[in-house]
């Protein structure tokens, strides 16, 4: 029998992507906004780092939102915002109003619609498949910067501001009914159990089911923020997404098309490029769900290395002489980085999934914020003071091998696993 998760799944699949091609168009926007105005690229990127922190600041409001209250209601707000503010961009001139529009309203839509809010509805919904469920989401990330070529086609025929008026307007309109028709809270909204179990299955998986921790001595206690506080696990996971989602993903996100316009490739080449990224980006999350059946770390580690591998290949892409470069960074980064991320948050699914999950994963995503408002603006300001991209490829690099070692140290396979309630 067909199995109603998969609905769920799949409209918040869209979501994701609706959501994040408001967000990851940015890098087509930028060279754009920086042509039109004049300003410099730091003060320019801050509008993207505005963006990331607010979205991370807003995290766990938005997790604890999608644990007390009806997510399909949630997530259609969310949208709105989302839409409103990317569309409300085609009429800015001034900085200060991107960085209220862009970088503030849109910001808090996506939070509010994105991807803390999705995970905890989908951790009720699926249990033995977290990781299929965070690769479906990763690629739904991924393919969302499929949507910078779509952007910069439109760029070049139409003009920025109507490529940020029809983007934020699809997203206003298309989201919010199919979230409120289609999204229901749990399996038990429905009738049905988690993974489209029987009752027996139900029974007898929540018996089975465990959660990771590293404390003895509280193996009956579900996880809380203010126990997760105190764990070391969580402020190990809190710095790796500091690195790795804020610093290495961000820079990359940001910076990318300008790492090829720079080499001297056309923008829509550029755009061409960037879209593989994605697309790979998309596939490596699919890649990294089989860590279901193998293990975290065993996919975690050489995705790790194979990420610095690809990230050695920027120091070499110097102009246009080597036409491959561009495209094998795009392809191997994106597989590699994506297969990494859907790994990583699993990781912490399976570490603290609960009754308090939302909360909990929003304070970690604080960690992406601080990362990833630093990264762009940072990258902007190195090249304007140098005009090279290769501080910036160093600070990936460095960011990537501080990961590893606190992947290191987190050891999901080491972890005492605890009981925990599932929701159904």
């Amino acid at each position: 029998m067909f199995f109603y998760g998969y609905v769920v799944l799949a409209i918040c699949f869209g979501a994701i992507v609706a959501g994040f091609v408001c967000r990851n168009t940015f890098s087509v926007f930028y060279p754009a906004i920086v042509d039109e105005f004049g300003w410099t690229r730091g003060n320019t990127a801050l509008i993207y780092s505005i963006n990331v922190l607010v979205y991370g600041l807003v995290a766990p409001l938005a997790g604890g939102l999608a644990d007390r209250f009806r997510p399909r209601y949630v997530l259609a707000a969310g949208a709105i915002l989302t839409g409103t503010g990317m569309a409300l961009c085609s009429l800015a001139s001034e900085m200060w109003q991107f960085y209220l529009l862009y970088g503030v309203l849109a910001a808090v839509g996506l939070s509010v619609a994105g991807w803390v809010p999705v995970a905890t509805l989908l951790t009720n919904w699926f249990v033995r498949r977290r990781a299929l469920v965070f690769g479906v989401l990763g690629a739904g990330f991924g393919l969302s910067l499929v949507g910078a070529f779509m952007a910069q086609y439109i760029i070049l025929s139409l003009g920025w501001r109507t490529a940020y008026l029809l983007i934020g307007l699809s997203v206003a309109v298309i989201v919010p009914p199919t979230c409120i028709h289609f999204i229901r809270r749990t399996p038990a909204d429905k009738g049905l159990y988690p993974d489209g179990m029987t009752a027996a299955e139900a029974e007898a998986q929540a018996a089975r089911e465990v959660n990771t921790r590293s404390e003895p001595g509280r193996k009956t206690q579900d996880w809380t923020l203010s126990r997760a506080l105190r764990a070391r696990q969580f402020w190990l996971l809190f710095l790796i997404w500091i690195c790795t989602m804020g610093l290495v993903e961000q820079s990359v996100i940001s910076q990318q098309v300008y790492f090829y316009l720079d080499a001297g490739y056309s923008p829509l080449t550029a755009a061409t490029f960037y879209g593989a990224f994605g697309i790979s980006l998309a596939a490596g999350n699919l890649i990294g769900s089989f860590s279901d059946r193998i293990g975290r770390d065993r996919f975690a580690l050489p995705a790790f290395a194979l990420c610095l591998v690809f990230t050695g290949l920027l120091f070499l892409m110097k102009d246009t002489s080597t036409p491959w470069l561009p495209p094998l960074f795009a392809v191997g980064f994106g597989i590699s980085f994506g297969a990494l991320t859907c790994v990583l948050n699993a990781t912490v699914a399976d570490i603290f999934h609960g009754a308090h999950y939302g909360s909990i994963a929003g304070v970690i995503t604080l960690g992406f914020a601080i990362g990833g408002c630093i990264s762009p603006w940072l990258a902007g300001y190195l090249y304007d003071l140098s005009g090279s991209h290769t501080s910036t490829y160093t600070l990936v690099a460095v960011a990537l091998v501080a990961s590893i070692i606190m992947f290191q140290l987190v050891a999901p396979r080491k972890l005492k696993r605890i009981r925990h309630h599932t929701p159904v």
